[in-house]
């Protein structure tokens, strides 16, 4: 859904969840309270990403921890850990991303939760943007590995934004291999298994900002092979998003296939595919007015 339609009722809930906190609760009432508080602050986080405000989500992300050691949960720690990486990573700074990775894997190795999928995994886009193919590659088959000793937590019984699927972990490979050429095919083959997972809008899974990310992917290996004509066929679902569809790590895979497209000399051969991914880009949501 687009963001603005759901910010007024999370602020809303927010507010109640912090309200009834002010007042005198019982010991297992308060550490609900504060599990939900924190749940609550970590979501307006992701919402600040998706502008394109990092600081602010940041300072929203130390809320929600604070929540989270009132609640002493750690499936929610982990989860914390791996949005701060997700906010690191998509405002450029790598090996914070990494770091904060690994700081969560520290904590969901202490769960059951399908928060132990998503640190690996996020370390993995980390450090392949830091061009360490060798810890890349141990992070996704860590990932891939740990799904077998997955027992859904109160983190996943939320769903959406708070659980990690399968469809995911193949976005989030592919999003990692895609910055290692001599990965490409390994690349393109995780992002065709995503971009099928997500073909199903109904599915619970479906997300349109991962389903992006998968096309983008399949776009960036594709142009890894020189196929154009690939590449422009695998980007168009992301290029058709609406403006109020636009959110920050949407435009960066855009970006992404623009820098690939460029750095592989093909500039003159995807003249339309490079124009249109500079008007979409012109246009994010944080441009819209609120």
């Amino acid at each position: 859904m687009p963001l603005a339609e759901l910010l007024g009722d999370l602020v809303e809930t927010q507010d109640t969840l912090f309200a009834l906190l002010e007042c005198r609760q019982e010991p297992q009432h308060s550490r609900r309270l504060h599990f939900l508080a924190s749940v609550t602050s970590g979501l307006p986080a992701k919402a600040s990403r998706d502008f394109a405000y990092s600081h602010a989500s940041m300072l929203q992300a130390r809320t929600a921890v604070l929540c989270a050691d009132r609640a002493d949960h750690n499936g929610l720690r982990a989860w914390l850990r791996g949005l701060r990486s997700m906010v690191a990573y998509w405002a450029g700074r790598h090996a914070e991303a990494a770091r904060y990775a690994e700081m969560g894997i520290q904590f969901a190795e202490r769960t059951t939760g399908a928060t132990s999928v998503w640190l690996p995994v996020s370390a993995a886009r980390a450090y392949a943007a830091l061009g360490d193919a060798a810890r890349t590659l141990t992070a996704v088959h860590a990932a891939e590995d740990a799904w077998e000793q997955v027992q859904p937590d109160e983190m996943d019984d939320l769903g959406g934004i708070c659980a990690f699927n399968q469809p995911r972990t193949l976005y989030y490979a592919a999003d990692a291999l895609a910055w290692l050429p001599e990965q490409a095919s390994e690349a393109e083959g995780f992002a065709a298994r995503a971009v099928e997972a997500y073909s199903n809008r109904h599915d619970p899974s479906w997300a349109f900002g991962d389903q992006a990310g998968a096309h983008a992917d399949l776009a960036i290996a594709r142009v890894a092979r020189r196929d154009v004509e690939g590449a422009s066929e695998a980007l168009a679902p992301v290029l058709d998003l609406a403006p109020e569809q636009r959110i920050n790590g949407i435009v960066h895979f855009a970006q992404r296939v623009h820098q690939a497209l460029t750095r592989a000399g093909l500039a003159a051969d995807a003249q339309g595919l490079i124009e249109q991914i500079e008007d979409f880009t012109t246009t994010p949501l944080r441009a819209l007015p609120r």
